[in-house]
């Protein structure tokens, strides 16, 4: 039997998983739309449409692997379930990283101003860079993927009448979600530098404006300052998506704590959830049809006025009915 604050946190994780797949869904339509309106799809469109997609499969995923851990941890280590989980985990939370660093470096690639010689050559490559970063992606699937199902198959050759959960060492079980996790380090490092390279760029364009005596915030700084928006936001929920993934390891440590793993899917959830209403807010176009969406609730929700006859005599004593 769940607690008062158990049951709440699990409707504050459906909430959030709710409001997520609705916002990537929205984000995705959009650029969708656009595509077939303009019959391309543009490389900022692609990277919003692959990153919205993989995250909605991604709460998915956070939030039926959490269920089954709380409602029944038996059926989880037994079987084949840990498995496909654990699969489907590493190729979707890789993708969803490689798109946010992608984002990340179609930002910087734009808005930035270096006069590096590395930096205009990639600046006019852009088209190349994401296929580059798919390479590493790969590579780092190539170099994970043995090693998982090497100790998947270790352990269900050891478990056989036993669950999995008994018979795993926990120092094996954290070597084993750190490898599940391991691309996405090298990912996230990557999104931080291009963060720090924008700020440097920023920091640089400002001080060009100030020595000109110009007071008033010109297009570029609107840009880079919108970039570090989204940016920054994606730092401080990816953050907090960490910590929320390092909550459901520490559960393996207490399996009778439920408050904890609880806990630790609502906030592993708030990343791939609250970003993309972040991204709607940064983007011209989204923002533009998300207010559209919500125009007619609006209107919906406006009361109408009261239509009260009134009847009266006028100067010549006819009867006179006003409609308000």
């Amino acid at each position: 039997m769940l607690s008062v604050v158990e049951g709440l946190l699990i409707f504050i994780a459906v909430g959030e998983s709710v409001l997520g797949v609705l916002g990537n869904g929205f984000i995705g339509l959009v650029n969708c739309i656009d595509c077939v309106k303009n019959k391309k799809f543009s490389v900022l469109g692609l990277i919003l449409t692959g990153l919205a997609t993989s995250r909605i499969f991604l709460i998915w995923i956070i939030i039926t692997d959490g269920f089954i851990k709380i409602f029944s941890p038996q059926m989880y280590f037994s079987g084949n379930l840990i498995e496909c989980i654990s699969y489907a985990w590493l190729i979707i939370s890789h993708l969803s990283i490689w798109f946010a660093t992608s984002l990340s470096i179609f930002y910087f690639l734009k808005i930035a101003n270096f006069s590096h010689h590395m930096f205009l050559w990639l600046k006019h490559r852009i088209n190349r860079v994401l296929p580059f970063l798919m390479g590493l992606m790969v590579i780092s699937w190539l170099v994970i993927f043995p090693q998982v199902v090497r100790i998947i198959n270790d352990y269900k050759m050891n478990a056989r009448n036993t669950t999995w959960q008994l018979t795993i060492p926990k120092s094996e079980y954290f070597t084993y979600q750190i490898l599940l996790n391991l691309g996405l380090i090298f990912l996230f490092t990557l999104f931080l530098i291009t963060c720090i390279l924008l700020i440097i760029s920023l920091w640089r364009h400002n001080r060009h404006m100030q020595s000109n005596a110009v007071g008033v915030r010109d297009p570029s700084t609107e840009a880079h300052v919108k970039a570090m928006k989204v940016l920054i936001s994606f730092i401080i929920l990816f953050i907090l998506h960490v910590i929320g993934i390092a909550i459901e390891i520490a559960h393996f440590t207490v399996p009778e704590n439920k408050l904890l793993l609880i806990f630790g899917v609502t906030i592993t959830d708030l990343y791939p959830c609250g970003h993309s209403f972040i991204l709607i807010l940064g983007n011209s176009k989204l923002k533009q049809g998300f207010l559209k969406v919500l125009q007619p609730l609006k209107c919906c929700g406006k009361e109408k006025p009261l239509r009260i006859p009134l009847t009266g005599l006028g100067r010549n004593g006819c009867s006179m009915r006003v409609i308000q």
